[in-house]
């Protein structure tokens, strides 16, 4: 069984500077597992990595699509089961890299995810909702719906909340009933996890010191360009970063309020992160500390075994 090396870890952690070192090293690419990279014109807030950057390492997944159009877990899946079949007919070594738990259990534990046929009427009345009754009912709903599934969600992520409650009145299935039954299928590769984890306090620092970089680097404009050439969203704008600087372009908030808001919005996905990637019980942790060359020691010794 052909082997595939896994980077995952919260935002700002440093998976993307161990990746390219590593795939350097052992003559590998780059699979991204990143739900806003996919997006094309969404370089600076979702920290896609410049050409500059990649020093030469091909890249998977990314650039995709247009900010107008959906995305799922099972398109993506499929992309990036063919990205690496590419990779492993150049002779090279397939390195899945990034910070989206879903892009990455469905390939670690071959969930499958049906194809669903959204009722964009159901969608809209669903959003209607949100913003008449508040995100706690839905909420609430999706709980009684599919309890498992809640325990990984917060309370204000929108985006899967609604999600959860749109899958089952698609299928008549919960989220979860469809991943236990798509896990009795065989696994293809044998992937090896590998996860950064951080001193909290240091990873916050990271986190904030990020988002002052994006604005610098104009993340405001970034978002005024989208805005001007597109006219609908779905998924994209409701990115980290992006949703809060629509807000501040709308006169919601002040700059340095959109700036705390996205600071402190991130620290809070970058905790959810951890929760969810500490339940894959394969992991293999590295110091986020430690030198890029220590980690890479680390992941060598464990994939010659």
């Amino acid at each position: 069984m052909e082997k595939v090396i896994v980077i995952c870890g919260p935002t700002a952690s440093g998976k993307t500077g161990l990746s390219i070192e590593l795939a350097k090293k052992i003559k590998g690419e780059i699979v991204s597992a990143d739900s806003m990279q996919i997006y094309q014109e969404m370089d600076i807030g979702t920290a896609k990595p410049t050409q500059e950057e990649k020093q030469g390492i091909t890249h998977y997944v990314m650039d995709l699509v247009s900010p107008e159009e959906r995305y799922s877990v099972a398109d993506y899946k499929k992309e990036a089961k063919k990205a690496i079949k590419e990779i492993i007919a150049k002779g090279k070594i397939p390195i899945v890299v990034g910070g989206t738990g879903l892009y990455i259990d469905s390939l670690i534990y071959e969930i499958e995810y049906p194809s669903i046929e959204f009722d964009e009427n159901y969608r809209r009345n669903l959003e209607e909702r949100v913003k008449k009754e508040g995100l706690e009912t839905l909420y609430k709903e999706a709980k009684e719906t599919d309890p498992l599934a809640i325990q990984k969600i917060s309370q204000k992520d929108e985006k899967r909340i609604l999600r959860i409650l749109e899958i089952y009145h698609a299928t008549g299935k919960t989220k979860t009933e469809q991943e236990i039954e798509s896990r009795k299928k065989p696994l293809e590769y044998d992937y090896q996890v590998y996860g950064l984890k951080w001193d909290r306090e240091l990873l916050y620092q990271r986190i904030n010191k990020r988002v002052d970089q994006m604005l610098q680097q104009g993340l405001i404009e970034e978002v005024k360009g989208i805005l001007k050439k597109h006219d609908k969203f779905p998924t994209a704008m409701q990115g980290l970063g992006y949703k809060e600087v629509v807000q501040f372009l709308k006169g919601d908030t002040t700059e340095e309020e959109m700036i705390e808001k996205i600071k402190m919005e991130t620290r809070r996905y970058a905790k959810r992160q951890m929760t969810w990637f500490r339940k894959n019980k394969q992991t293999i942790w590295l110091e986020g500390q430690a030198s890029i060359e220590d980690n890479i020691s680390i992941i060598l010794n464990y994939y010659k075994c």
